[in-house]
């Protein structure tokens, strides 16, 4: 398969926001009476939109699910923002993407103006023609509906030819929904079970492995 539109996740897929993350979910539930658990038990909260993982884990009211959110970009937004670091090989990766000629957006869960800084911290905006995350007020934080934010906005694209990339079951599932190819990374914060449960019709276990699939 020739992919020639690439849509990729951000968290998870082209770099590592655990300490960033789990530092700011700790920061939230401690502001919200609760005492934090191990941070390998705050991973789960990388990928999902973050109001609807923390009422799930915490049966927060969505009201509560909200005032967290507010909480966790508290830290987030001067700090954990930055706690972050690029998966090795991602940089090479989008340039040599670009210069072959690929169409590359963005396609994340979180804030477009967080995944916006990220992006320009780490010098990576240069390569994507659309950058397109959830809103600040709580909306289009599904997957599927970030996917079609990116299509629609996307000219002249063939869908046969489009693939989305991420590392958990949200980007496999709106992938699906959205009618286009799928490859799930599990270097990312999914597990094996995870992706192939999810129906992903590539699955890569390195980025130089991803190199291949998107090149070949």
């Amino acid at each position: 398969m020739k992919f020639d539109t690439i849509l990729f996740d951000l968290d998870g897929t082209l770099t590592d926001p655990a300490e960033g993350i789990t530092n700011s979910v700790a920061y939230a539930l401690e502001k919200m009476g609760i005492a934090p658990p191990e941070r390998k038990e705050l991973l789960k909260f990388i990928g999902p939109p973050l109001a609807e993982a923390l009422a799930e884990s915490y049966n927060f009211s969505k009201e509560e699910a909200f005032r967290s959110v507010d909480f966790y970009r508290e830290y987030f937004a001067p700090k954990g923002i930055f706690e972050n670091k690029v998966y090795s090989g991602i940089p090479e990766l989008l340039e040599k993407l670009k210069k072959s000629g690929k169409k590359l957006a963005l396609a994340t869960s979180k804030p477009t103006v967080f995944a916006k800084k990220i992006l320009e911290h780490f010098k990576l905006e240069k390569y994507f023609d659309l950058i397109v995350g959830s809103n600040l007020d709580g909306t289009l934080t599904n997957k599927a509906e970030v996917i079609t934010a990116v299509l629609n906005q996307l000219d002249g694209i063939d869908l046969y030819s489009t693939v989305m990339v991420g590392d958990r079951m949200h980007d496999i599932i709106g992938g699906k929904k959205n009618n286009i190819s799928t490859i799930g990374v599990s270097y990312g914060y999914g597990s094996i079970k995870e992706l192939e449960a999810s129906g992903a019709d590539y699955i890569s276990h390195s980025v130089d492995d991803l190199k291949h699939i998107l090149l070949k």
